[in-house]
């Protein structure tokens, strides 16, 4: 009975040290991991008759990667309030890469608001250049860690455009 009872509680003791080991690896990722994951989950929706919400789903991990790795506000901004204010600040890290993004942003606004149907190519394409940016700026900087998460990205504006009265 003793010997059921240590072997209970052994097995207990490992299981629970091998939960806290995983659940602190799931926690020390860093946010470009984090985005190129979502990204391979969106590749699921990389077919014609789901296009929109294929461009509305990379467009979103995206714009949720620039807000955690950069400390910007985008994802509640039009394209072209997000682009201006990138133009604005020549001196953020983010502006290397405003090219990528305008023709990403833009191709992605195309299918959620123009009605754009794009081909397997063109989604391929859009996968692809949300997947490098991430790669891009997620490794360019190894000091970044996970940031604590309560705080907000920095913006001139304290509201949310899309919805200012």
């Amino acid at each position: 009975m003793w010997l059921a009872g240590g072997v209970m509680l052994g097995l207990g003791a490992i299981g629970a040290w091998r939960w806290n080991r995983r659940r602190k690896r799931l926690a020390a990722r860093l946010p470009f991991e984090l985005a190129l994951e979502r990204l391979r989950a969106a590749r699921a929706l990389m077919q014609p008759q789901t296009v929109r919400e294929f461009s509305i789903t990379v467009s979103d991990i995206v714009r949720s990667y620039i807000e955690e790795r950069f400390e910007v506000m985008a994802a509640h901004r039009t394209t072209e309030e997000f682009l201006h204010d990138l133009i604005q600040s020549p001196e953020e890290p983010l502006t290397r890469h405003r090219t990528l993004l305008v023709g990403f942003l833009r191709h992605c606004d195309l299918a959620k608001f123009a009605g754009w149907s794009l081909s397997a190519e063109e989604m391929e394409i859009t996968y692809e250049s949300a997947r490098i940016f991430c790669l891009v700026t997620g490794e360019s900087d190894p000091s970044a860690r996970p940031r604590d998460v309560t705080r907000t990205p920095r913006s001139k504006e304290t509201y949310d455009s899309l919805f200012a009265a």
